[in-house]
């Protein structure tokens, strides 16, 4: 009886999974971008998801934003992100801010679930890593400060 049920198990499991129509348009929506009533993109890959679509960054660094971003750092960040180019969990910070635009960085951290369900950038950085970033729930001034700390980190003065 016991081996009966086990099988019977398998086969409800195997069913379950299958690659009817139904799962294969699925997969093929999750990949594409979806639009707006209007036929324009609800996601737009250069801006990244999130608020943040015009961040101001002076030439030079601002030292009390990079202080309070090494405090973020040091609490939230350090156990998976080393400041060098290895990785760790996650991708190590070195040259972070020159690959990605502040907007992209700040969205990011702000707002991690939803880059990494529909950023293609993000998505093919959680494939290397094979870790989900758990969102961080940072303030805007929390997350202007981490990026400014990226930039001292990648020699900004």
């Amino acid at each position: 009886m016991k081996k009966l049920a086990i099988i019977f198990s398998a086969a409800v499991f195997v069913a379950a999974c299958g690659t009817g129509a139904g799962a294969d348009t699925k997969a093929e929506t999750d990949t594409k971008t979806t639009a707006t009533d209007n036929g324009n993109p609800s996601y737009d890959p250069k801006r990244g998801e999130g608020k943040f679509n015009n961040v101001e960054v002076g030439a030079t660094l601002d030292a009390a934003m990079a202080a309070t971003g090494e405090k973020v750092y040091g609490v939230k960040c350090s156990s998976c992100h080393k400041l060098t180019d290895e990785k760790l969990v996650g991708p190590g910070w070195k040259g972070v801010t020159s690959r990605r635009t502040p907007e992209w960085v700040m969205n990011f951290v702000t707002n991690t679930d939803e880059m990494l369900n529909k950023d293609p950038a993000a998505q093919a950085q959680l494939e290397i890593c094979l870790v989900r970033m758990p969102n961080q729930n940072l303030a805007d001034a929390d997350a202007r400060g981490l990026y400014e700390f990226m930039r001292k980190n990648d020699g900004v003065k």
